[in-house]
């Protein structure tokens, strides 16, 4: 027999506990649970091993478990499949920071015992953002959890790269890389940020060989100037034409270089010319590549260290910083210096690091992309993978049609090791290991070094956490998945290198929609962030409001905008719809007493009303997620439930409730809304909705909302005719309110009468909602007050209510206030100037208060004159 009592105050920490422990001991997020032809699967982007939970995450990962929830109950067999990326870089600092608080770094170890020491660490600590996901409520298989160093994942890692490299995309040459001096290895540009910093821009004399004269130069770097090859002018600039092909001696180094033409310059900054650096500038890179110059020969005057060299100089191993003041004070004692500018410097910032990165040319491994990137750009401009929000295909586009070779290598120890072994000869052998290398080199080889960039790895994460290459069952059931839930900073890192490896491993999309998140920022705007101070821990609040009042809070914002706030403000409104919809459920639960199941009729306006709104509820919810719109489902039940539910029809239907001959109707809509709702709302708040609808009479004990039907409303209960004449209603009775609340007389006061003329309608409605004693349909006799709404006229008697000398001192008061309030925003809307500079969506906010200001004077005047013709 189903309990139907809730407990005056709603827990959520004593209900999500209880919920999410009954859910795992079921079994319930297996899609083994129940079996179906028709199947949905997400794999979750993979958090870092090293990450616990931030707002970002509470709201990616919850989109993905609404849609899997409401999936279940669409009658799919769901596989949402959790794990983590191991994080190459992420990790090997925690370790390493470890080391250094012992005194120790990991050269102290070496390799195999410093790899030992991350995987005890991995074992011990690694792997806390999944555990906090629990506390999220996510209906994930935590059975099938995969993580991308897991033997079977490796090997797939592995045989995708020799793959590769037997066909010629994979190659190893020098290219400009983002190098981060403090952790010494490559990084790709997910890993790196933007950032402006004030310095200086130095203007140089370069002389000519012949003597005769100079080029002044502009650049930010000086210490770089060792290792120029020529300095570029656009051939567009007449200031150069004649100068071009002339030759330079480089100061300081007295090297001869040559001065060139090239569309890379800019006229408008500095001077026009620049010095060309091929090994420390990714622009003067491809400037080198257009002289063609040998980039295994060019010159390299920073290390790997940040440090210089420049042997038989007094540069050579300074400091790129230290080294930069002995250049510019040098060159200034040779009268070198044309000016020094106050400047803005755009530069990248290891993210990992903080340290400010090295472009450097470096010797890396790369993967040719232009062949592979082609079947992914297809695959977005046929439809047959869907960005949502579409913008964001463009994005993608851009970034595919413009792809560059991807450096794959990075100079770490945890991580994949690059699958390359070298013969005595020095010839690369790519191979699943060393005993299989040394059958192809028929000798002993020695290991690449380097390990894989991790999105190498996390780019097959679609197929290779179903079992690929074996052709395993998950494999055949799940894929292609069905969506990518993601950030928009890593689509073309990711989400386009998945597309790639999809199409071209297994000739399959891995998923069939793209649906890109909003960027969750603080509530007055600012990024999230330790280091900022402004970040958020969602755990706390989960503490104090529930997990339930988090998802909804953010879900509740999340459409197809690029942002979303988060306070204190937004999940206590959450919160306080939890509570509405415990003391709400709790009233309809107390009202059920009696109930008996049966067929819904015999209704009266107040019933047909709520079922055609429950109805429309339900088909703008349906709409929104089969867009992947949460914001617009999560307004559709919270319109729904709080205004329509409770501040009408259970306040309309409480006097038939009371009447035992009159409650069985009400009793069966009420129960008819609630376990709807239940349901419409469960993907979103799992949790309290599984607590309320297993206190309905008739629910199955055993069952669970996961597994139960999504909710299909007859298109019969739709009635338009109905709904304006419960709006006719509900603007007649906000009209009457009104007039109450004007006066001073209390909500919960019932007054003798109201006058409703030219509605022929059933008032009994307007009477309880407005609270009178009983209505009339004529204009009453004595002192009252008047108001015209939905074509009727409104008239409150206020005899023996209200002092009309009194309200007329209030009012007049009233006016006094709200005429001191125009003055100043009618005198700058009437100030040219004002209108002219101000923003507009200033000058509109100021006229739209000056116009809502006149009504209320307005209104004021209209009342004096009726009280002073009493």
């Amino acid at each position: 027999m189903t309990d139907s009592t809730l407990s005056t105050r709603y827990d959520p920490k004593l209900v999500e506990e209880h919920w999410y422990r009954t859910w795992e001991f079921a079994g319930l997020f297996r899609p083994e649970y129940r079996r179906s032809e028709r199947r949905f699967c997400i794999t979750i982007p993979p958090p870092n091993v090293t990450g616990s939970l931030h707002m970002g995450h509470a709201l990616c990962y919850s989109i993905q478990d609404a849609l899997g929830r409401w999936k279940r109950m669409q009658g799919y067999e769901v596989l949402i499949l959790p794990g983590t990326d191991h994080a190459g870089i992420a990790t090997q600092k925690v370790v390493e920071s470890q080391l250094r608080e012992e005194g120790k770094s990991r050269f102290d170890l070496g390799r195999e015992l410093f790899v030992e020491r991350v995987w005890k660490w991995k074992e011990e600590s690694g792997g806390t953002i999944l555990k906090q996901f629990k506390r999220l409520g996510f209906a994930f298989d935590w059975s099938r959890e995969r993580f991308t160093m897991d033997p079977a994942y490796h090997d797939a890692v592995l045989k995708v790269f020799i793959d590769w490299f037997e066909r010629g995309l994979i190659y190893r040459g020098k290219r400009i890389v983002n190098w981060d001096p403090g952790l010494k290895t490559s990084l790709s540009d997910i890993e790196v940020y933007d950032e402006v910093r004030r310095g200086k821009l130095y203007h140089f004399r370069y002389p000519f060989a012949d003597g005769s004269g100079h080029i002044v130069i502009a650049t930010t770097r000086p210490e770089t100037m060792l290792a120029d090859v020529a300095v570029a002018v656009n051939p567009s600039d007449d200031r150069y034409s004649k100068l071009i092909g002339k030759t330079i001696l480089l100061p300081l180094v007295g090297r001869e270089i040559p001065l060139i033409a090239d569309e890379y310059p800019d006229p408008e900054f500095g001077t026009g010319a620049v010095k060309v650096t091929p090994a420390h500038d990714p622009n003067d890179y491809e400037i080198g590549l257009r002289m063609g110059i040998d980039m295994i020969s060019v010159p390299v005057c920073i290390d790997e260290d940040a440090k210089i060299i420049a042997e038989g100089t007094p540069y050579h191993g300074l400091d790129r910083y230290e080294a930069r003041k002995r250049i510019v004070a040098d060159l200034e004692s040779q009268g070198l210096i044309e000016k020094i500018e106050d400047y803005d410097i755009p530069l990248k910032i290891s993210d990992r690091s903080g340290q400010v990165i090295e472009p450097l040319l470096s010797e890396q491994w790369f993967c040719k992309m232009k062949e592979l990137a082609a079947p992914a750009i297809e695959a977005v401009r046929s439809g047959e993978v869907r960005f949502s929000p579409p913008r964001y295909a463009d994005v993608y586009l851009n970034w595919m049609e413009n792809i560059r070779d991807w450096c794959l290598s990075r100079q770490l120890w945890w991580g994949h090791r690059v699958p390359v072994y070298y013969a005595e000869n020095g010839d690369p052998i790519a191979a699943m290991n060393q005993q299989e290398a040394e059958q192809k080199a028929g000798g002993p080889v020695t290991p690449d070094p380097d390990v894989l960039d991790t999105w190498f790895s996390s780019a097959l994460w679609p197929f290779a956490t179903l079992g690929w290459p074996a052709q395993t069952e998950d494999l055949e059931r799940y894929y292609p998945t069905n969506v990518l839930v993601t950030s928009r900073d890593i689509i073309y890192l990711w989400v386009a290198r998945m597309i790639v490896d999809g199409i071209d491993q297994i000739k399959k999309i891995p998923f069939h929609d793209v649906y890109i998140y909003a960027t969750v920022l603080t509530e007055d705007g600012k990024r999230m962030s330790k280091s900022l101070g402004t970040g958020v821990d969602p755990i706390a609040y989960i503490d104090n409001y529930g997990a339930d009042a988090m998802r909804f809070s953010l879900l509740v914002q999340t459409g197809f905008n690029q942002e979303i706030r988060f306070g204190d403000k937004r999940i206590e409104e959450a919160r306080n719809f939890c509570n509405k919809i415990w003391n709400a459920s709790r009233f309809v639960l107390m009202n059920l007493d009696g109930y008996s199941e049966g067929e819904i009729e015999n209704l009266q306006l107040e019933d047909k009303w709520i079922l055609s709104r429950l109805y429309a509820c339900s088909n703008a919810v349906n709409t929104a997620l089969n867009s992947y719109n949460m914001m617009d489902a999560c307004k559709a039940l919270y319109d729904f439930f709080w205004s329509d539910f409770c501040d009408w029809y259970i306040e309309i239907v409480k006097s038939r409730l009371a009447s035992r001959d009159q409650r069985a109707v009400p009793q069966r809509v009420l129960h008819r809304c609630l376990d709807t709702f239940c349901r419409l709302l469960h993907p979103f708040m799992p949790h309290i909705t599984e607590e309320i609808w297993h206190k309905l009479p008739g629910t199955d004990t055993h069952a669970f909302l996961d597994y139960m039907d999504w909710p299909v409303i007859p298109i019969e209960w739709r009635d338009e005719a109905i709904e304006r004449e419960m709006i006719r209603r509900q603007e007649i009775v906000r009209e009457a309110r009104s007039l109450r609340q004007e006066f001073g007389l209390s909500p919960g006061l019932v007054l003798p009468v109201i006058h409703i003329v030219g509605f022929d309608g059933d008032t009994e409605l307007i009477r309880t909602q407005a609270r009178f004693e009983s209505v009339e349909t004529s204009v009453p006799i004595g002192v009252h007050v008047s108001s015209t709404v939905a074509g009727v006229d409104v008239h409150l008697p206020i005899e023996g209510l209200v002092d009309p000398v009194k309200e007329i001192a209030r009012l007049e008061r009233e006016m006094v206030k709200l005429e001191a309030e125009l003055k100043p925003l009618k005198s700058r809307l009437e100030n040219p100037s004002f209108v002219e500079r101000a923003k507009p969506e200033v000058v509109q906010r100021d006229k739209e208060a000056a116009l809502a200001i006149e009504d209320q004077i307005a209104k004021m005047e209209s009342r004096i004159s009726q009280f002073k013709a009493m």
